[in-house]
């Protein structure tokens, strides 16, 4: 049985509690408290960590950390990152500017992103359309990084699961690449 490691980050109200929350095997860990910045309309934000666990198919399991979404608490997201073998980066398209918040996470995570893949998660595109998955794209290739960008639901465990697939897709190919 092998153990993976897992970041979820991403904006406030993104959905990064939820997420681990819908595919957690155990009762997640969760460090919310009522919210007292006036700037999110939001009733409670997490101040320190999310965590939960799933076990694959094939026995492996998967420990899911969330991070704060604040910038203010990036001192936190580089100490979750460590040890992590990807990064889900959940963004959040009703939001005033998410690619403007894309490119936060990326300087954010900048060095981790360097060896570790990524897996982008745009959730609320169905109430709003604009940007489009092809938007991050460009984004994402104007820093010089191409990451697989998927129109999800985080309320969907299929949906949450297939983030997490798919981040595990690439360290396969990543191990396949350095054995060849």
């Amino acid at each position: 049985m092998k153990e993976y490691k897992i970041l979820l980050t991403g904006t406030v109200g993104a959905g990064k509690t939820t997420a681990i929350g819908c595919v957690s095997e155990t009762s997640p860990v969760m460090t919310e408290v009522p919210n007292s910045d006036a700037a999110i309309d939001k009733e409670r934000t997490t101040v320190g960590l999310d965590f939960g666990q799933l076990t694959l198919d094939n026995g492996d399991r998967v420990r899911l950390f969330g991070t704060p979404g604040q910038a203010r608490f990036e001192f936190l997201w580089k100490i979750l990152v460590r040890n992590a073998l990807g990064v889900i980066v959940l963004m959040d398209n009703s939001r005033p500017d998410p690619l403007g918040d894309l490119s936060m996470y990326m300087q954010g995570f900048a060095e981790a992103l360097r060896t570790l893949p990524c897996v982008i998660g745009v959730g609320r595109m169905h109430r709003h359309s604009v940007p489009t998955l092809d938007d991050y794209a460009q984004r994402l290739e104007s820093t010089g990084r191409v990451f697989p960008i998927l129109d999800v639901d985080v309320r969907s465990r299929a949906d949450v699961i297939l983030l997490i697939d798919t981040l595990l897709m690439q360290l396969e190919a990543d191990m396949q690449g350095e054995t060849e």
